[in-house]
């Protein structure tokens, strides 16, 4: 298969096979509170510090983060597939919102920032582009928490993994690390 020719079943069953860690992108203001889960989070550069999410253009999240202008994208641990789950509808039987799940704070761009995360990135949108059915959003991260260090929420095969059953550091070498920002 090649060019307009990739079926989209076969390219999603391709990307399947990669390693994503997961996220929850929040943002709040004047139109209003939301969030959902993203596995399509990276960095852009460190001069500014910067970052993309993608997001589903269908999601009317999408629509409410780029209009508020801000994020804060909330990387999630090994055990957090529950918020996972709540913030990406998975959960049945429930009318919760997905904020009663974890403990946030507010960042400094007013979004909320998930205190147990291993870190949260605080931004402002600079720039969109639409691409297909998503929106790739860039944020500046105007200010960001690091919590202890762990293991981060892995989603491969569409299904959630431990990071020790696709390979990880040693604790020491991730203690070690940690050290270094401290």
């Amino acid at each position: 298969m090649t060019g307009d020719h990739v079926d989209p079943l076969v390219f999603r069953e391709a990307l399947s096979r990669t390693a994503a860690t997961v996220s929850i992108v929040t943002t709040d203001g004047i139109h209003g509170r939301a969030g959902l889960t993203v596995s399509s989070m990276c960095s852009v550069s460190d001069n500014p510090p910067s970052l993309l999410v993608c997001i589903n253009e269908a999601s009317g999240v999408c629509d409410v983060i780029r209009k508020n202008g801000l994020m804060c994208v909330n990387i999630l641990r090994n055990e957090h597939a529950y918020i996972s789950d709540a913030f990406s509808g998975r959960l049945a039987y429930t009318d919760q919102s997905p904020f009663d799940y974890g403990d946030w704070d507010i960042s400094v761009t007013g979004a909320p920032m998930m205190s147990q995360a291993l870190a949260s990135l605080d931004c402002s949108i600079k720039d969109e582009l639409h691409h297909g059915t998503h929106f790739v959003l860039v944020g500046k991260v105007e200010s960001l928490k690091l919590n202890s260090p762990g293991a981060p929420l892995v989603y491969r095969a569409r299904v959630y993994q431990s990071l020790d059953e696709v390979g990880s550091l040693s604790l020491e070498e991730v203690e070690y690390s940690w050290e270094r920002y401290t």
